[in-house]
This record gives C-alpha cells, sequence and structure tokens, in this order.
C-alpha cells in the first residue's frame, strides 16, 4: 500500500549515533535529526514527520519529555525509542508514555532498524486511515510543499482564539482543516459544531443557530437550545458563510461582535463561547464589493485567512490520499484490505481533479464498488459518471493542457509520478526514468522532494 516516502525525525545527542542512524535510514526515508528535545520539537511544528525515532536519556530534557509532548501536541506521530540502558522497566515505562517500539543499542544492523521504522510507519498509517470522521486525523498534507506550508499556518493560528477564515474551491477540504484546527486549540476537549449556510431556509437557519422560545412561531411547542448553545466551549464552523442570507448576517455580526445572542422570541441574553471558522468557496471581497455580503461581517470573519490549495496544486498528496480514502470507503463497504493496483497512480496523476479532494473521495468508492478482487483498478471508476469536459484523457500532465509546462516542472512531476508507480523504492523509479540512482538523489534534492 505504500505510495509515499515515510518521513522520520532522529533524535540523539551523540552525533556519531546520530550520523549512523541518519545513514542507515536516508535510503529508504526522508529523514531529519536533532540533537536535543528542543531542537526536535521545533522541528516537528515546521514539517510533517510520521515516526520519531528517540533516544532516552539525553542531557537537560530526556526521551521522556519528548513522549509526553508527542502523546499530548503530536498525537498523529508513532514514537520508537532506542537506548543503549535497556531493561525490561526501561521499556514499560517508555510504553506507557506512548512509544510503539523498544529497540536497543546497537542496532542489530541497517537493515532491520530500516525494517521496523517501515512496519511502524504502515501501522500508523493504517491506524490515522481507519480514524473515524468524528475524530479526523490531524494530518494534512504528506508530501506537497504548498500543503505543508498551509498546514504549518493553521497550527499556528490554531492556538489562539482568533477568528479564522478558510478559503478554497469546493471539495478541497474545508471543513477538514477546520476539524483539525480544533483539535489542535485549547478548545479540543469541547464540541465540533458545523453548519452549513446553504442547506437550510432563512427562518429554520435562524432557528438552528440561535434556538427559539415556546410559542415564537407556529409548531415551537417547546424551548429549543440552538447550535451556538450547543458549541459552547468549542469550535462553530461556519460552512458555506458567502451563501447567508443579508437579514442573518446583520445578526451574526452582533453575535460574533458582543459574543452574546437571543433565543428566536426570547429576551434573555446568552453567552457565545464558541471560536469562530467560516467557509467559502466564493470571493468574499467581491460579493462585498457588488453588495451581496455585508463589508463590517467580512472584516470581522476575515481576521485571519488561509486558502486551501486545490489539489491539482498539491500533487505530491494525491497518492498518499488515494490510499487513506480507499482504506476509508473498503471499511465503509465492508472490503478491507483493498489495495491500489500498479497502473493506478499514474492515472491519478493524470487526472485533473476539478472537484479536488472530494471528487477524488467518490472515485475511490466507485473503484471499491467495481473491484472484483482484493487489488483495485481506478481506470474504470475515473471514467464513469463523469462529463468529458471534467477528465483528462491526455499523457500524464499534472496541470491542464492549455497551461505551459517548463521542462523543470515536467521533470519534477515525472520523478513524483515515478516515486508513486514504485510505491516509493527509488532504486526502482530511477529505473524507470531512465537515470542512475545518483542522478535521481540529485534531483530529489533539487526539487525538495
Amino acid at each position: 500500500m505504500l505510495a509515499f516516502v515515510h518521513r522520520v525525525l532522529v533524535v540523539d545527542d551523540d552525533e556519531d549515533v546520530r550520523d549512523f542512524l541518519v545513514a542507515a535510514l536516508s535510503s529508504e526515508f526522508v529523514v531529519f535529526e536533532a540533537g536535543h528535545v528542543k531542537q526536535a520539537i521545533e522541528l516537528l511544528r515546521r514539517e510533517r514527520v510520521d515516526v520519531v525515532l528517540t533516544d532516552l536519556r539525553m542531557p537537560g530534557e530526556g526521551g521522556e519529555a519528548l513522549l509526553r509532548t508527542l502523546a499530548t501536541q503530536f498525537a498523529h506521530i508513532a514514537p520508537v525509542v532506542l537506548t543503549a540502558h535497556g531493561s525490561v522497566a526501561t521499556a514499560v515505562e517508555a510504553m506507557k508514555l506512548g512509544a510503539v517500539e523498544f529497540l536497543e543499542k546497537p542496532v542489530e544492523s541497517p537493515h532491520a532498524l530500516r525494517t521496523v521504522i517501515e512496519r511502524v510507519a504502515q501501522q500508523n498509517r493504517r491506524k490515522i486511515a481507519h480514524t473515524s470522521d468524528a475524530t479526523p486525523s490531524t494530518q494534512l498534507s504528506w508530501s506537497s510543499p504548498s500543503m505543508r506550508a498551509c498546514e504549518d499556518t493553521l497550527r499556528r493560528v490554531a492556538g489562539t482564539q482568533s477568528t479564522l477564515l478558510l478559503l478554497g474551491e469546493s471539495g478541497v477540504g474545508k471543513e477538514e482543516a477546520a476539524r483539525a484546527v480544533h483539535q489542535w486549540s485549547t478548545r479540543s476537549a469541547g464540541p465540533f459544531v458545523a453548519i452549513n449556510c446553504a442547506s437550510l431556509s432563512e427562518s429554520l437557519l435562524e432557528s438552528e443557530l440561535f434556538g427559539h422560545e415556546r410559542g415564537a412561531f407556529t409548531g415551537a411547542n417547546a424551548q429549543r437550545a440552538g447550535r451556538i448553545e450547543g458549541a459552547k466551549g468549542g469550535t462553530f464552523l461556519l460552512d458555506e458563510i458567502g451563501e447567508l442570507k443579508p437579514e442573518l448576517q446583520a445578526r451574526l455580526l452582533r453575535v460574533i461582535q458582543t459574543r452574546t445572542f437571543t433565543r428566536v422570541g426570547g429576551n434573555t441574553e446568552l453567552a457565545a463561547d464558541v471560536r469562530w471558522i467560516a467557509a467559502t468557496h466564493r470571493s468574499l471581497s467581491d460579493d462585498v464589493q457588488s453588495g451581496r455580503f455585508r463589508e463590517d461581517l467580512y472584516h470581522r470573519l476575515a481576521v485571519f485567512p488561509v486558502r486551501i490549495p486545490p489539489l491539482r496544486e498539491r500533487r505530491e498528496d494525491i497518492v498518499p490520499l488515494a490510499n487513506l480514502l480507499l482504506d476509508r470507503a473498503a471499511k465503509l463497504l465492508g472490503r478491507a484490505g483493498l489495495s491500489l493496483d500498479a497502473d493506478a497512480p499514474a492515472q491519478l496523476m493524470a487526472h485533473r481533479w476539478p472537484g479536488n479532494v472530494r471528487e477524488l473521495a467518490n472515485v475511490l468508492e466507485r473503484a471499491v464498488i467495481l473491484a472484483d478482487g482484493p487489488v483495485v483498478s481506478v481506470q474504470s471508476a475515473l471514467s464513469l459518471g463523469t462529463e468529458p469536459t471534467a477528465l483528462s484523457h491526455a499523457p500524464v500532465s499534472p496541470r491542464a493542457p492549455a497551461e505551459p509546462v517548463s521542462m523543470a516542472n515536467a521533470e519534477r512531476d515525472a520523478i513524483v509520478a515515478a516515486l508513486a508507480h514504485t510505491e516509493g523504492n527509488r532504486r526502482r523509479a530511477a529505473q524507470h526514468l531512465g537515470i542512475g540512482l545518483r542522478t535521481l538523489y540529485e534531483k530529489l534534492k533539487r526539487y525538495d522532494l
């Protein structure tokens, strides 16, 4: 199932040991290194990492402190402990702190070390893939530089109470990003409540948001709490905020300004103890210019705007996302244990994905339904029910045919596709591309892959 290169952080205060571990792992993984816990945590806030390989005994804060930080702030990362002070008691303590594997120095061999890291990374990816929709993975990116930068920005703003405006095309995963911000925030223990402003009528939306008192309107036979009350202490997502009617825009503005509201038909002011996140695929600034959206509400919502890149701008994430969505679809349809066939990565990379991640999820669900055995083809699923204008049948090219593609971009995309096709095996990828392994390594470094 591996269709991307795992990323490993090595933490050890002994430079010679660290150099050995980095050299042993670099042939199969993207490897980062840190000489102490503080440096490791700083790096984790900047980079996406799948596995942390750490020593326990280090000057200052030791490996135990790093394990505690991983458990509380980076729960999506799998910790592996490597120490020269091996004992049953030490191993048990490490496992209690969240370590998933315990190794003793010196390691048996570089190959044995790589095998352990690969197994841990695979197990961790499957764990993330099977996380329920109620508690989604906090991993938003796998390899894409544009999405890694976006994820870093979201992590930074998550620790504040600032109102967040998520911008992006339909289907890019704005709600998933909002859920991730909630999980990373100090409000993570509270509820996450989302409401689609385009899905309800004006009267129903007002009642949904604010609740109502008994007798407020025909059919209001009892007092009812609104969604804002239900989100107390947590995060409230206003999805498709650009579709909100002008009358409700004025009332929402007051709620955000005063952090209080009243139920429909009521007079008692209630506290709006929520962190606001709004999302839209529309250009709200254009809507402000046309008079369709209130300028004062726009400025209240756009305290911290973040654009979620479309899938065509984060092509390195396509195959990893496909594997994750395949696992989810297979579980949903009772077909666990499926994997993509050898042609799938190139076919997925060739598609333009106008519907973004939502379209990718639909394709994978169709592929599971059409699969006759454990190996899934996406060729039929890509064309089934798709309008010809929405699907690119051209040779592999990550950009729309009308766009000019530089030689450097074409070469970079060919390398990404080759690595996806060979499931991350660099030697086979080099053979597939017709270049030497050393040349491939130089190009990986040049293109920051």
